[in-house]
């Protein structure tokens, strides 16, 4: 039963506000990127701990051989969202961006979607920021350094997160392509955001992670890899995996599950699409939402491995969008498109393609009568 529903303001109006990439990056702007990693950090944190009040379900997912195409709806009492995402690896040979995805927020006493959102940006900002919300759960009191394997498109938005929601203040980089380590370092360093961030590139997966506090993979490839093996971490690390995210795609060796304790978001979507797909079904985890809430402990000393099998769920793309949606308004950004159409009588669709009636010809004139003479 949903309950405890956010009152977010309903619109006067048919119009539904959209928010391009353009105006989402201008709110980043002028909000600052990192008060923008903060409130949404706050939002899905919020929303994590009113877990009981939504309709969930695991994503809906369209598979094929070069990727996926994936629709994640969720609810309250108040307020119904979903997101169309892809992820195709491949896709940056085409000039595409490996994951694209855009979102709606509807009225759920009315169904009228007040917006529609771009969720590209979005989404690598709010799954820093789910991650940052986790690793304050599950990651040892002062922790500084981090690994960060996979240097692709959300990798800026982790370092920057983990630096100022965390204060990680040093990260091993590494990819497989060092071309994106050097992309990830350039723009890190020209950020003032990362001012005081420590980057140090290294050569192998292993000798990133050997002294690393947390350890987070963002890695792209839609394969059952295991970048991470058993032995690789010391005792006491935090990882943070995000990188398997559906059938097929796996990151981690299964022996670091087992030795280690597993937190997921939503466990029957996990089970499928994490790197938690490895591990028999009895396998125990613990969703992040009881952590949040106190109802189970995160680490339960100081030398466990604690691994977050970050897949992205439906609730934090709500979160998001909910932030957009308040955020844009304040904020006076986007523009309005008159999705739903408008109506004399709503009982009428009809009216929208009716002909229109047929121009009356004026009456001839009687035969034999003359005709005025024109002036």
């Amino acid at each position: 039963m949903r309950k405890h529903a956010m009152n977010l303001p309903t619109s006067t109006s048919h119009d539904t506000l959209f928010l391009s990439p353009q105006d989402v990056a201008s709110l980043v702007r002028r909000q600052g990127l990192v008060n923008t990693l903060q409130g949404l950090a706050a939002c899905i944190e919020h929303d994590f701990l009113r877990w009981p009040s939504f309709d969930k379900s695991a994503r809906l997912a369209s598979h094929s051989p070069d990727g996926v195409i994936e629709l994640m709806p969720i609810a309250d009492a108040a307020t119904y969202t979903f997101k169309y995402v892809n992820g195709h690896p491949k896709n940056t040979a085409l000039g595409l961006s490996t994951v694209m995805a855009f979102g709606v927020l509807a009225d759920v006493a009315t169904g009228l979607p007040l917006l529609i959102s771009e969720l590209t940006l979005t989404t690598a900002l709010r799954t820093a920021a789910t991650s940052a919300v986790a690793a304050r759960a599950l990651a040892r009191p002062g922790s500084r350094v981090m690994a960060l394997i996979g240097n692709g498109a959300q990798s800026e938005f982790q370092a920057l997160a983990f630096h100022h929601l965390l204060g990680i203040d040093e990260i091993h980089l590494y990819d497989i392509d060092p071309a994106a380590t050097a992309k990830l370092a350039r723009n890190l360093q020209a950020n003032p955001d990362a001012a005081g961030l420590r980057l140090r590139v290294f050569g192998s997966i292993r000798d990133a992670v050997r002294d690393a506090d947390i350890v987070t993979t963002v890695t792209a490839d839609k394969t059952n890899a295991t970048i991470i093996g058993a032995g690789m971490l010391r005792p006491g690390t935090h990882l943070n995996a995000v990188g398997g995210d559906c059938p097929g795609k796996t990151e981690i060796h299964g022996d670091v599950l087992r030795a280690a304790k597993v937190f997921v978001e939503y466990e029957p979507q996990t089970r499928i699409e994490g790197d938690l797909q490895q591990m028999a079904p009895d396998f125990a985890v613990t969703e992040l939402w009881r952590v949040l809430a106190g109802g189970q402990t995160g680490r339960d000393h100081a030398a466990q491995i604690t691994v977050f099998d970050s897949v992205g769920f439906a609730l934090e793309d709500f979160s998001a969008l909910r932030y957009l949606h308040e955020t844009a308004r304040a904020l006076a950004l986007g523009g309005t498109i008159a999705l739903i159409p408008k109506l004399d009588d709503p009982k009428d669709l009809y009216q929208l393609i009716k002909p229109a009636p047929p121009a009356v010809a004026a009456p001839l004139a009687p035969s034999g009568t003359q005709q005025p003479a024109m002036a």
